[in-house]
């Protein structure tokens, strides 16, 4: 016979906050189930005043937003939480940025006013530093990448090894400079906008879809950082801001 689900007071949903986030420095190695529990532990210690699922096992109503790759770096990250009671998003950011480790760090928070927050995540533009790499032979790769109409690329997954277009969720490739590091190793650094397709095309596969179109051999591991994601502009080399909507519509009574 099933169990039958403890009586609970259910408490409905008052206000969303959606918050963006960065992950720095050593931290870009942290997984999305390491961000979790940072989060969790975060709310929990600062008393926010959460929704929770009801059910034998509740759970606090918090979404997460298209969470970058293990290893890449991000300043555009997203999170969404239901709360029992209103609070103000600027005082909500400023205690979980005091109660986040250093490089998990609360970068903005608004109250969530429209719907289809996810379906605004359309696109992410990536820097790349490609360390010790040569800028002219990176040019003419990103010259045969863009000449190319199908560039086919293989990895590994959950559900095994798969392959898939790189080319075709790509909307922007440049190079945009060089930078030198710390220790004086010059950076060919790229600019990347990806169209967010399935299977989701990553940075990394952009990188394999590189090499294999120009024979480029990267020694040095590259430096990813998502610079941003949200809506495409209309020029497709660009995004803009996805809270935009909710900073900007009023609530009426």
């Amino acid at each position: 016979m099933a169990r039958k689900a403890p009586d609970r007071e259910i408490i409905p949903v008052v206000q969303r906050v959606r918050l963006q986030y960065a992950k720095r420095g050593p931290l870009k190695f942290s997984s999305h189930r390491d961000f979790q529990r940072a989060f969790e532990r975060a709310v929990r210690r600062i008393g926010v005043p959460m929704a929770y699922s009801a059910g034998f096992n509740p759970h606090p109503k918090i979404s997460y937003a298209n969470a970058a790759p293990t290893g890449t770096a991000s300043e555009a990250e997203y999170v969404e939480i239901g709360l029992a009671s209103p609070v103000d998003p600027a005082k909500l950011l400023a205690a979980l940025q005091q109660s986040m480790p250093r490089g998990l760090d609360m970068v903005d928070a608004v109250v969530a006013r429209t719907p289809d927050f996810v379906e605004r995540l359309e696109a992410s533009i990536w820097e790349i530093a490609l360390p010790g790499a040569n800028a002219d032979e990176v040019e003419q790769g990103v010259s045969l990448f863009l000449a190319a109409d199908d560039i086919q690329v293989s990895r590994m997954t959950k559900n095994g090894l798969r392959t898939f277009d790189t080319r075709g969720a790509v909307l922007h490739l440049s190079v945009e400079g060089t930078q030198t590091t710390e220790s004086g190793l010059v950076c060919v650094i790229l600019r990347v906008v990806v169209r967010h397709l399935t299977p989701a095309v990553r940075p990394d596969d952009v990188l394999s879809g590189l090499s294999h179109v120009a024979d480029l051999v990267f020694e040095v591991a590259p430096r990813i950082t998502r610079i941003a994601q949200g809506p495409l502009a209309e020029s497709g080399n660009a995004v803009s801001d996805p809270l935009g909507p909710d900073r900007h519509t009023v609530d009426h009574e």
